[in-house]
């Protein structure tokens, strides 16, 4: 399995006042979209020699990352990889304990590449996203 990092996804209450503290850390906000799949707000934030950063925010109470904010405030919510076979490579981690979170849909926010998120206790949230 081909993984390679794509993005570290950010939780936040709010994207303006994160995308600021982030800016002074040399980063460029980009876009604003809303994914009605998963009920947020996302914006990803680019720097010349940073990784690239999904700031992401509930549109409203029933998003699934509410309970993290309430529990955490802003925190890192997953790690993202990219892989050329999206199916192959939740059939490997499926048989490394990976749980499938949620199946393959379009992420507008990612140029409606399909994506799927997984969990492992030892490992927390990834997300993939299909090159």
């Amino acid at each position: 399995m081909d993984l390679k990092f794509h993005h570290l996804g950010i939780a936040c209450k709010d994207i303006d006042q994160t995308a600021e503290r982030y800016s002074l850390l040399g980063y460029t906000r980009g876009e604003q979209i809303f994914d009605p799949l998963q009920n947020i707000n996302i914006c990803f934030l680019t720097h010349p020699e940073m990784p690239l950063v999904e700031l992401l925010s509930p549109a409203d109470i029933k998003s699934p990352i509410v309970q993290i904010l309430e529990k955490n405030g802003t925190t890192p919510y997953h790690t993202c990889y990219s892989v050329t076979d999206i199916t192959e490579a939740i059939g490997r981690l499926k048989k490394q304990q990976y749980i499938v979170v949620s199946t393959p849909k379009i992420a507008c926010a990612i140029d409606n590449h399909r994506v799927a998120f997984l969990y492992h206790k030892d490992m927390g949230l990834i997300e993939l996203v299909e090159e």
